[in-house]
């Protein structure tokens, strides 16, 4: 036997640990005067930003701030989000994005519990961080002012984001993890059920999200891309590190609007975005006006709820072409895709919909993605039928919840990492989701889905948002309540839902309840069933079958 072992150490130059801090530093290298970001008439290639995000780095340890202490951000999507997704984990440090619409005591939680040193926040927030600071006086506030936005000037007893900057080094030799393992960001789930969970990502797994996403939309060098998701959820997907990667362009978005949105595609050129269902809805449905001048391919990715027949042939008509990704927080934002397949092209475009409604398969660096059922741990049956829960397993997991072992160890029992989505695995190989296990209905005894009702609504052209949730019955224990928002300008009535529902679906399954309503949603655009649950709860059911 060949012996592979001695005099073929791991050494320094053979081995260095993953992160996705190199892409910048490529950049700068090779496309150093290639555009790297825009934001109104701010234009920046990759050299200033690389330098910009040394000079971040280089600022913070020169306060103290270094290896595995925490720096919090409160940003829009502008061009110091995208700097600190380098310079914070430059220096060491672990970056903390928060949620922007998240109320104080929320915000509050997270800054203690993460043990944030600092907090670099945009001045729109002004307001919040005075609040905050009567119980974290001794945060250290890094205040950002937006140029293009109509917001306050950084208070003066505030460290000034652009001041700090020039107190560091350009060409700080920042270091690369010893570690690859070691965290490079924390992010904090919803919190619908207790207090938020602490995910923690490490370098190992950013760089690998980062370069799947590449992989999974065959995305090209240079392309444009605009932040249509928010930056603090998931690293942006790990897109800001992607971005990099490909020497792409950073097109930044303080606010979702679908005219600006339809504007900056047309002169921008932008080739790339992402969004939940109500962006590109929104967009789908824009006037065509609107889209004038958007001659050139785009490219979008859809999470949450799978894209409906109606959407995908209003995208078709556009010209934008749309992928179907599915992840949760733990996984770094997306970690299967729906691959296309060639032969889906010649179907019709319902059963198109169909094909590309399902979850798909693992990313190509993620290791696995299964649907097992929880009480055996065994694969379920590849018969489109057998009810699992979605497993992950492979680099693209998180490091586990920080200061939560009991919540981490349950979350990988069996190896495996446990989404709480339950699933059925086709015969192709292709996972598609049922429902959260606490989003299905058990209805005299039937077990429904509630994702199977609201891809019947979404097939009806007047629906632009839909949310079913189980309501309680004195009759049958539970049964499907559907809270429904209408297009701009469309009317709908019950009758005209329970009739449509019928053509698509079992009768037990139809709505016994429907309201018609603005849905609550999340800042990525998220539907809060947790909202309508509540609502649902209160509601007496009436049989309208």
């Amino acid at each position: 036997m060949t012996d592979f072992t001695t005099g073929l150490e791991r050494r320094a130059v053979n081995h260095a640990p993953l992160t996705p801090l190199d892409f910048i530093a490529r950049a700068a290298d090779v496309y150093g005067d290639r555009l790297a970001v825009v934001h109104g008439d701010i234009r920046r290639n990759w050299r200033d930003t690389y330098h910009r995000s040394c000079q971040l780095a280089s600022a913070l340890q020169q306060r103290g701030i270094g290896k595995d202490d925490t720096v919090a951000v409160l940003l829009p999507n502008i061009p110091a989000m995208v700097e600190c997704h380098f310079g914070v984990p430059m220096a060491g440090a672990v970056l903390n994005t928060l949620n922007t619409r998240l109320d104080l005591a929320s915000i509050v939680y997270m800054l203690r519990h993460g043990e944030a040193k600092a907090l670099i926040v945009d001045t729109e927030y002004v307001s919040l961080v005075q609040a905050l600071r009567q119980t974290l006086p001794a945060l250290h506030i890094i205040g950002v002012h937006d140029p293009i936005a109509d917001t306050p000037t950084v208070p003066a007893d505030w460290t000034d984001y652009e001041a700090l900057l020039q107190t560091g080094d350009a060409h700080f030799a920042w270091q690369p993890p010893a570690d690859e393992w070691d965290a490079i960001a924390l992010n904090y789930t919803s919190g619908t059920t207790g207090d938020p969970k602490g995910v923690v990502y490490h370098h190992r797994g950013a760089a690998l999200n980062a370069i799947s996403n590449i992989l999974e939309w065959d995305m090209p060098k240079h392309a444009v891309y605009l932040w249509t998701l928010p930056m603090f959820h998931c690293n942006g997907w790990c897109f800001p590190w992607t971005l990099a990667a490909r020497a792409g362009v950073n097109v930044c978005l303080r606010k979702f609007d679908p005219q600006h949105v339809l504007e900056l595609i047309a002169k921008e050129k932008v080739t790339h975005y992402c969004g939940a269902p109500i962006v590109q809805s929104a967009l789908a449905s824009a006037p065509a006006e609107w889209r004038a001048g958007i001659q050139h391919k785009v490219s979008t990715m859809v999470a949450a709820a799978p894209p409906s027949s109606a959407m995908l042939a209003q995208m078709v008509e556009m010209g934008f072409d749309i992928t179907h990704v599915y992840g949760l927080t733990e996984v770094y934002g997306p970690a299967t895709v729906c691959a296309k397949q060639e032969a889906w092209a010649a179907l019709p475009l319902a059963e198109q919909a169909q094909k590309n409604a399902r979850q798909g398969v693992r990313y190509h660096l993620q290791q696995a993605v299964t649907v097992i059922d929880p009480e055996t741990m065994q694969p379920v049956p590849a018969d489109g039928e057998t009810l699992g829960e979605i497993m992950f397993r492979g680099n693209i997991c998180m490091k586990g919840y920080l200061k939560n072992p009991d919540a981490t160890d349950a979350s990988f029992q069996g190896d495996w990492f446990h989404t709480g989505d339950l699933a059925v695995m086709n015969p192709d190989g292709y996972v598609r989701i049922k429902d959260r296990s606490k989003d299905i209905i058990i209805s005299g005894g039937e077990n429904i889905s509630s994702i199977e009702i609201e891809d019947a609504l979404y097939q009806h052209p007047a629906v632009i948002a839909a949310a079913v949730v189980a309501a309680p019955d004195a009759k049958w224990g539970e049964v499907p309540c559907a809270f429904i928002e209408t297009r701009e300008g469309l009317t709908l009535s019950k009758q005209e839902i329970i009739d449509h529902c019928r053509k698509l679906l079992a009768s037990f399954k139809v709505p016994k309840i429907i309201v018609f309503k603005e849905l609550p949603k999340t800042s990525t655009g998220k539907i809060q069933k947790f909202i309508l649950r509540d609502e649902a709860g209160s509601i007496t059911a009436i049989d309208q079958n």
